[in-house]
């Protein structure tokens, strides 16, 4: 594959749904943040770890460190700034998803093709959905068939990402300033190891998973 991006690994989160850091958790044979980053290193250009605990990026294969912001885009928008200038193509990735691996990274690189200005990794929406009102009651059905959930690393043409964080606007994931600021995101095949740890029963499944 093209080694010509680079990425950014956000993983300067307090882990307050966690309740411990989430990141120094052991998954296999290492840290949930040092499978993140060393398969980042293996497949780009360079990395960008953004992360404000010295026991996170100590001693990481990573080319920059740069400390975290007041929010995850504002995380973003630090490591975003360190990259090089003559970068064209960026991968955004949430340190707490140690199970991307190198061939997710392939296709997001992969689909960012002339018109795009970013990818996203994808899955269908198994469940049923269910919108509730403020006491709970259920108030209706949401019709699933054209609903995804959506992972990372996800990539970006670097003009389009430092444009659409240009005026400081706050989302959960990049993709959504992407589409606010009427670019063109399109989505590719994930995968369901790549899961987020939010909460203990997300690492928990993980270790059940993992590859020995």
């Amino acid at each position: 594959m093209s080694s010509g991006f680079w990425t950014v690994i956000v993983a300067a989160g307090r882990s307050a749904r966690f309740g411990a850091p989430k990141l120094l958790e052991v998954l296999g044979s290492c840290r949930v943040i040092d499978h993140s980053v060393l398969t980042a290193v293996l497949v780009s250009a360079g990395v960008v770890l953004v992360a404000d605990d010295p026991r996170v990026s100590d001693g990481q294969p990573v080319d920059v460190v740069v400390a975290g912001g007041e929010s995850r885009s504002a995380s973003v928008r630090a490591g975003l700034a360190a990259v090089p200038a003559d970068v064209e193509v960026v991968l955004v990735h949430d340190g707490a998803r140690p199970g991307a691996n190198a061939e997710l990274y392939s296709r997001v690189a992969h689909a960012l093709a002339d018109g795009v200005d970013a990818v996203v990794p994808a899955l269908a929406v198994a469940d049923t959905v269910k919108r509730i009102g403020g006491d709970g009651r259920v108030v209706g059905t949401v019709d699933r068939s054209d609903l995804v959930a959506v992972q990372t690393p996800q990539g970006f043409r670097r003009s389009a990402l430092l444009a659409a964080h240009g005026d400081g606007g706050e989302a959960t994931d990049d993709a959504a300033l992407i589409e606010l600021a009427g670019g063109t995101v399109v989505a590719v095949l994930g995968d369901a190891i790549n899961v987020k740890v939010t909460e203990p029963h997300d690492l928990e499944f993980l270790r059940a998973v993992w590859p020995r």
